[in-house]
């Protein structure tokens, strides 16, 4: 994690931004502005973004400089992602867009103290560092990435331990995509608390 990193989150390291459509989870198919930061220590080996990483390769950029760009888009809903976005102070930055009447979504593996004013929190627990209470209590929607069989059980563990009202969602890793997903689908056709998440942005090949 980059040591530069102001504490009130007055700036943050900025990979990248980008005006798409939701690929996964409960929000898919809808327009969203994403705010991919920098800097992770989670080390997920089938992650899809290892240059996300090393914070201290993405340029420090003000929270006011990205709630403008947000802003420029018809869209008024901001994701909120990473790397691991919680490594930050994200108060400054959810506040604000707020203010500017931008609705605040974030994806976090809440293994760190929950920051920010959201109106919604899309938790994806991992293996190498378990998820806060703090953020099992506020997720609005659990999203295990199902790489092989033992996934079930751990998503189970984690289902146990969110609100009542969370939605639930197994989602197949994505070079596991043939030998997962049908077992999946019967997974969640014997356990229908459960849905399927699929990264449909790749099918769609946008960001």
């Amino acid at each position: 994690m980059s040591h530069q990193v102001p504490e009130d989150g007055s700036r943050l390291p900025l990979m990248e931004e980008f005006y798409t459509i939701q690929g996964e989870g409960y929000h898919t198919g809808k327009a969203a502005y994403f705010i991919r930061l920098g800097g992770c220590d989670i080390g997920c080996h089938w992650c899809d973004v290892k240059e996300s990483w090393n914070a201290e390769l993405h340029p420090l950029t003000s929270a006011e400089t990205i709630v403008e760009h947000a802003g420029r888009y018809p869209a008024k809903t901001v994701v909120v992602t990473g790397g691991e976005p919680l490594l930050y102070n994200l108060d400054l930055l959810t506040s604000r867009l707020q203010e500017e009447g931008i609705k605040t979504f974030m994806e976090t593996s809440g293994a760190y103290p929950l920051s920010g004013h959201w109106d919604w929190v899309c938790l994806s627990p991992k293996k190498f560092k378990a998820p806060r209470k703090d953020v099992l209590d506020v997720a609005g929607e659990l999203k295990v990435i199902v790489f092989n069989k033992s996934d079930f059980a751990w998503a189970e563990e984690h289902a146990a331990r969110v609100r009542p009202d969370c939605k639930l969602y197994l989602q197949p890793e994505w070079s596991k995509m043939q030998e997962m997903t049908p077992l999946i689908i019967e997974y969640v056709k014997a356990h229908p608390q459960w849905e399927i998440s699929l990264q449909t942005h790749k099918y769609l090949n946008i960001p």
